[in-house]
Formats: structure tokens, C-alpha cells, sequence
């Protein structure tokens, strides 16, 4: 039998293009997380900076989250721009990085740098876990497209400014697929004209019903366990 699958929403300070920093917040995330599946939000090894470097898998960079990841039996599902003009989530674990998604529908000046990805699963633990970055979250065609997969849970990493945005879209995708969503949104400011944004990082049950919800507070996490 599948056991339960604890998963948290992550909102860590960002520093603007700066990897190195970030990956360090990243780590403590993880270990104050205390969560198998661990998710922040999009681009938040960079901050929404659409002209920030590049991050490969094998950057040395990220070493603390993959120490955090091996102390902690964790997996973190990063989000930075990636070779191949693409922006990516990455999944660390005590093992090293992948990409295991790529944003599908880009925004605005995004489709003039970046190339779209296409819908994805990735599975932990006999999870099925359909990703998403931000604008992926309110295509109704790019949900229908991932939960044609076979998923679980519908897992995204956003940036948003609307403070209702997060939670209609999560529960619209809650309640019209029968899926846990976990969706991972940044506090505070992170660049690419972002001085604040939404939060309300949270976890909703198949039925809609919120069931974890880190408010507005810079470095909030909130974890539930999905069964």
C-alpha cells in the first residue's frame, strides 16, 4: 500500500540573481521543511529576472540543497532558468539536480528569451506529481493536458502580485480534476519589477478545501500530508 506523501509550500527570501545565496535559503528551507517533496516557488534560485544566468543541473551552486536534501531525505523542487532556454523546475535530491519540467505556456517577454516545455509527471514515492510554473496554472488546456497523465497532485511554483489569483486558480483545478494542488508563490520582492507579491503559498485537498496556507511572511512554510 502507498504510504502518505508530506509535501510543503515554501516562500524564502530571494536575493536577485544571486545563486549562490539563494541556494544557501534554499537549504534551510528544506531542513525546516521537514517534508519528502519540498517546493518553492518559480525562479527562485535567480528571482524573477528574466536576464539572470543560466543554471545547470551540475552547477556547483547547489550543493547545499542536495547536503539539505541528503540530511533530510528530502526532495526540492527548485525553480531556475536552465541551458536550452528554458524555464525549469528542478527536482535535488541527495543524489544531485534535474530538470524534470519546463514552463509550457511563457508570458509576455518570456516567449522572446525562452522556449515553452511541454506537460509533465514526475513520481515520488508511487506519487504521480504533474508540474507547473506560473502561467501554466491558469491554462485550463494545460491543466487537462497534465491530469490526462495519470496524476495525483497538480504541484506548481509560482510568481503572482494578485493576492487572489493563487488560491481561485487552486481551487478551481482542486475541484474540477479530484487532485491535491500544492502551489509554492514568493513573498516579498523578487526582481523583474516584482517589489511585492502575493504569498498565500498553500496545499488544497481534492474537494477545494484548504488544508496548509503560509500567509504573507517572507520565509513561511506549510506542509501537509497527502493520502
Amino acid at each position: 500500500m502507498r504510504e502518505p506523501l508530506v509535501i510543503a509550500v515554501t516562500q524564502p527570501l530571494c536575493v536577485s540573481h544571486e545563486v549562490a545565496a539563494n541556494a544557501k535559503i534554499h537549504a534551510e528551507t528544506v531542513r525546516a521543511a521537514d517534508a519528502r517533496v519540498v517546493v518553492f516557488p518559480e525562479l527562485s534560485l535567480t528571482g524573477y529576472e528574466l536576464d539572470a544566468s543560466v543554471v545547470a543541473a551540475d552547477d556547483p551552486r547547489l550543493e547545499p540543497i542536495v547536503e539539505a536534501c541528503s540530511e533530510t531525505g528530502s526532495i526540492a523542487l527548485v525553480g531556475a532558468p536552465v541551458p536550452g532556454k528554458h524555464i525549469a523546475m528542478l527536482a535535488v535530491d541527495a543524489s544531485g539536480a534535474s530538470v524534470v519540467y519546463k514552463k509550457n505556456n511563457l508570458y509576455g517577454k518570456e516567449n522572446e528569451l525562452f522556449e515553452p516545455g511541454s506537460p509533465t509527471v514526475f513520481t515520488v514515492d508511487g506519487w504521480r506529481l504533474g508540474l507547473a510554473i506560473c502561467r501554466d496554472t491558469g491554462i485550463a488546456e494545460h491543466t487537462a493536458a497534465t491530469v490526462a497523465l495519470g496524476i495525483d497532485a497538480y504541484v506548481a511554483g509560482v510568481v503572482e502580485d494578485q493576492p487572489d489569483v493563487v488560491a481561485e486558480r487552486a481551487h478551481r483545478i482542486a475541484t474540477t480534476h479530484s487532485v491535491y494542488v500544492a502551489v509554492s508563490s514568493f513573498a516579498g520582492p523578487t526582481g523583474g519589477g516584482f517589489a511585492e507579491t502575493a504569498a498565500r503559498s498553500g496545499i488544497w485537498a481534492p474537494d477545494g478545501t484548504l488544508i496548509a496556507f503560509a500567509g504573507t511572511d517572507v520565509g513561511a512554510v506549510a506542509r501537509a500530508e497527502l493520502s
